[in-house]
């Protein structure tokens, strides 16, 4: 009996083992959009903003260094504890989400986009995701309830200013 169960254990530890370890190929459950398509047009504030070609209005408007401390400030005040000091997603209350706040400092956030599809996500936040955006959908607030319009487009200004990467440009329509 004693030599049964020395052989039976171990095999059976084995094979309970080799099942939770082996790899299984199978769809994943649900199809997610790292970066969902923004919708054309979105409202703000009551008022209609068309995002399809919509550049930040701050660039062309005063002096930019302004609009970047501006920009610092609102981040400072409301996205410092998220998103951190060092704009990379591991500010101090980071550990509590899932999925992460964005690090802005990695070329697959920011640096990919346009200014007025992180103008639709600053301001829309979590609640605000298309359905392709679950089941990691962003504990981000709806900014537009908080800030308005031009503090969004500042924190955007500072955002680029600070991590270096340039906004990705509109195509101009009509080329081949």
């Amino acid at each position: 009996m004693r030599a049964g169960l020395l052989v039976v254990v171990p095999l059976l530890v084995g094979w309970i083992t080799y099942g939770q370890v082996r790899t299984t190929v199978a769809a994943p459950p649900n199809l997610r959009s790292i970066h969902p398509a923004p919708p054309a047009e979105i409202t703000f504030r009551g008022q209609s903003i068309t995002l399809t070609g919509l550049d930040n209005p701050l660039r062309h408007e005063g002096a930019l260094d302004e609009h970047q401390a501006l920009g610092k400030r609102i981040y400072y005040q409301n996205c410092l504890p998220c998103h951190g000091d060092h704009l990379d997603g591991l500010g101090h209350f980071a550990p509590g989400f899932n999925p992460l706040p964005a690090n802005f400092q990695d070329n697959g956030t920011i640096a990919q986009l346009t200014e007025s599809f992180v103008f639709w996500r600053v301001a829309k936040g979590g609640p605000g995701l298309p359905r392709e955006a679950t089941p990691w959908n962003s504990a981000m607030p709806k900014w537009e309830d908080f800030l308005t319009d031009k503090e969004i487009w500042s924190v955007i200004v500072y955002l680029y200013g600070q991590t270096g990467w340039k906004p990705r440009r509109w195509e101009a329509g009509g080329g081949k």
